[in-house]
Order: C-alpha cells, then structure tokens, then sequence
C-alpha cells in the first residue's frame, strides 16, 4: 500500500488568513497545508480519505487519474466540500455513515435524481460499525468522537487514519492494535473542545504503539514543521503535504 498526504491542515488551511505568526509566514513548504485528505492505493485501486475544498489542487499537484472510492470521516465542510470536483472521474463511490451521507444528498442535492451530464456521478452508500468491502478489500469502520458527533477512521490493513476526535471508546482502540502506520489528528499543542491536542495525540499513539505514527489536521498554532518535529518521541512524525509513503 501507499498513501499520499493530499492535506495536513485543519479548517482553516496554514497560512492562515491574516495572521503573521512565524508558522504562517514562514517560507518552508511543509508549513503550507491545504485542508486534510490523504490518497491511499491499494490493490490497485485508489481510495481518497474525505474530499475537501482544496482536493481540486491537491489532485493537480499529484497528477491524480482515477478515483474509485472515497471515505469520508464525517460531514464538516473541510472534509466534504470538494466532492463536485470528482466530476472527472466518472462514477465515484462515497461511503460513510447515515448522517454524513444525508447532508451530501442536502449540500450537492443537484447531483441525485438528476440526468445532467455536467455533473458529478455519486454512487453514496452508508455504513455502520460493521466491516465492509471495496472490491474485495475490507474496510474497517473506527467510531471516534469529534466532540459529541459520531465521526469515522478507517483501518485496512495495516493501516488506519484518524481525524477529526476528541475521544475514542476503548472499544474502538482494540480495532487500532497492531498496527504498521497510524495516521492521527493532532490539531496543536494547547488543548481543544472537539481535537486531540499534540500531547493526547502522543499519548495515544504510545498506548497504541504503532510503527509509526503521522499527525495530521495541524493548525499553525502546531508550530514550525522543523521545530515541533524535534520535540516528538521517535516513530511520531508530522506529516506534510505532498509526502508518500509505503506502507
């Protein structure tokens, strides 16, 4: 397998606008971040984690041909928004859970029960806790809280990505065992409402001992990419945009 970082940023993106902090205005391009999604290939197939509203750049940047599936984590709009950009790809399947799917149907209403070519062509399917398939590939749904919405990871494989939480059921962190890479939210270093925050981040990933581990969704208060890198344990690493991995 292989997953691309499309996005590393949260809401907001970094540069953040108006503001001159030295994260924002720093001229390394691992402090720029477009909203979060990730592109993992598997068994040939190419599977995007959300779709936000910067994934028609970061499909550009990557040279992006072919969608066959996305996973979306939950219903904000940093994580859906770019959905009608999938009009290239012909028709896309989006999987997620029952309220995530109802608000597509609301915000892109244009794109079901409609014979109009010019748009996108979503296939939606809504999932449980239960695991499911993608063309044989089995996709395991993960339960996190992202404050009090009920949002989604996913793990395949070896492999699973987290965003968007604060909280995770014990439960749900025995589906995280054993596993090479671990993708997590890791919105800053002080504490937040709905995020983990980066010293929850590290906690977790130490209880659930990964590989390795990326932190993901940062916002600038995350610091300089090259200094916070510094100050994490080894095996954790801030993940930027652009970077490919092998898992």
């Amino acid at each position: 397998m292989k997953l691309t970082f499309l996005g590393t940023g949260t809401s907001t993106g970094v540069p953040y606008i108006t503001c001159n902090c030295e994260t924002c205005q720093s001229k390394d391009p691992k402090d720029r971040r477009l909203r979060c999604s990730s592109l993992l290939e598997v068994d040939g197939k190419n599977i995007l984690l959300d779709c936000g509203p910067d994934f028609r750049q970061q499909a550009l940047n990557v040279g992006l041909q072919k969608v066959d599936a996305v996973l979306l984590t939950h219903k904000h709009m940093d994580h859906v928004l770019g959905l009608d950009d999938l009009r290239p790809y012909g028709n896309v399947r989006i999987y997620s859970n029952k309220e995530t799917i109802d608000a597509i149907h609301k915000v892109f209403s244009y794109c079901f029960n409609n014979d109009y070519k010019g748009i996108p062509q979503l296939e939606t399917h809504v999932i449980t806790q239960e695991p499911f398939e993608i063309d044989g590939i089995t996709i395991t749904p993960i339960l996190i809280w992202h404050y009090k919405l009920p949002a989604f990871g996913y793990r395949i494989k070896d492999f699973a990505y987290i965003t968007d939480y604060k909280s995770i059921d014990e439960d749900q962190l025995e589906k995280l065992k054993g596993l090479d890479v671990l993708v997590m939210d890791a919105l800053r270093w002080e504490e937040h409402f709905s995020h983990a925050s980066i010293d929850e981040a590290i906690a977790i990933s130490k209880r659930l001992n990964p590989k390795r581990t990326y932190f993901i969704h940062m916002s600038h208060s995350a610091g300089l990419h090259e200094k916070t890198q510094k100050l994490l344990p080894p095996n954790i690493y801030l993940a930027y945009d652009g970077l490919s991995i092998e898992i």
